[in-house]
């Protein structure tokens, strides 16, 4: 088993869409494994998206959400809350096989749903991190790795590969995403303020201080109190990258290696932090062997990323034509697809 959470402290870099592309594809791929997702993300994005997208996705969510008991992330966290610091062992009451409702997906790719409540509930559940036994934080830091403990009992115990799509924010619920993962999967654009918050990231996370003196966040400090660890940086991935022309190309070019000269400073002082790829490669000894195991790219599909996306279709998966999305006809390029689908294939192929 691994867990994978996709993870950046901003908003904008498609950690959604990447999560949605990465967790389809997988289970293509490995159709012997089961794929499961946990939708971490108040505003449920790849849950939609794999519900069946824009339309049909967002129908299921609402079905979902207004269904009793709730079968949806919230539904879960509100049974820890009723019990912080015992597990009632009910995590494989909130999966939902997603062919069931989009039958675009592969049968072996399972579901957490994503669910706005999350935000409400946040701060009773850092309320429950402060009274109760001495060790409160750790316990209650270990919910989501309950819950997927949970359904992995359920399901035997089967070889299985997890992704945890996190929301931007450094929140409550992404502190529990990110002690469930093992992994974590950095998503950011070409631009400046993707520098920034990877900065964040790896001082939020892994106590890398930007500036002498600089405070460190209260869970990377709990975390070395209770000796938790963190999920060891696996890849970061530019995501959904633009390139027009010679000049725009070098411009995205640019703000890449700024971003991975960023994680290669770290790489040379904390090397702890990552996990070296399971594919026979040796350890990185250079930049270059560095940005081989570490780094990939993504293009963007334009149309077709937004119609995979709306449609609830996986990248890999879709056709050139014309296809209908809110009453309108768009059409997809066989040359749109060609940008993104080999990305996607190779990045799949590159995780355990």
């Amino acid at each position: 088993m691994a867990i994978y959470a996709i993870w950046n402290n901003k908003g904008g870099v498609g950690k959604s869409y990447l999560t949605f592309q990465l967790a389809a594809e997988y289970a293509r791929q490995h159709p012997q494994k089961k794929v499961l997702v946990v939708d971490m993300c108040p505003q449920a994005n790849s849950s939609s998206m794999l519900l069946g997208g824009m339309e049909n996705g967002e129908h299921q969510l609402t079905q979902i959400h207004t269904a009793q008991p709730r079968r949806t992330i919230s539904g879960y966290i509100e049974d820890r809350i009723r019990s912080p610091y015992v597990t009632p062992r009910s995590g494989a009451n909130y999966v939902t096989q997603v062919s069931r409702y989009n039958g675009r997906i592969p049968n072996n790719l399972y579901l957490v749903v994503g669910d706005e409540q999350l935000e409400i509930q946040s701060s009773r559940v850092t309320s429950a991190t402060f009274p109760g036994p001495q060790d409160a934080w750790r316990i209650v830091h270990l919910w989501v790795r309950d819950l997927i403990t949970d359904i992995f009992e359920s399901w035997n115990d089967e070889n299985a590969c997890v992704f945890i799509d996190c929301n931007p924010s450094f929140s409550i619920y992404t502190e529990l995403a990110l002690t469930a993962a093992e992994r974590l999967l950095i998503p950011f654009s070409a631009d400046g303020s993707s520098k920034r918050a990877v900065k964040a990231l790896l001082s939020l996370v892994y106590g890398v201080r930007r500036h002498q003196g600089d405070p460190q966040s209260d869970f990377y400090l709990e975390s070395m109190r209770y000796r938790m660890s963190s999920p060891e940086i696996y890849m970061y991935i530019g995501n959904r990258l633009t390139q027009m022309n010679s000049s725009s190309a070098s411009a995205f070019k640019t703000v890449v290696n700024e971003i991975g000269d960023e994680i290669w400073g770290v790489w040379q002082t904390l090397p702890q932090a990552f996990c070296i790829h399971p594919t026979g490669a040796p350890t990185p000894t250079s930049k270059k062997t560095f940005k081989s195991m570490f780094q990939y790219e993504v293009n963007d599909a334009n149309t077709a990323s937004v119609v995979s996306g709306s449609l609830g279709i996986p990248i890999a998966s879709l056709t050139a034509g014309n296809k209908t999305i809110a009453g309108r006809t768009i059409m997809v390029n066989q040359s749109q697809l060609d940008k993104q689908v080999p990305n996607i294939n190779n990045l799949v192929r590159n995780i355990e």
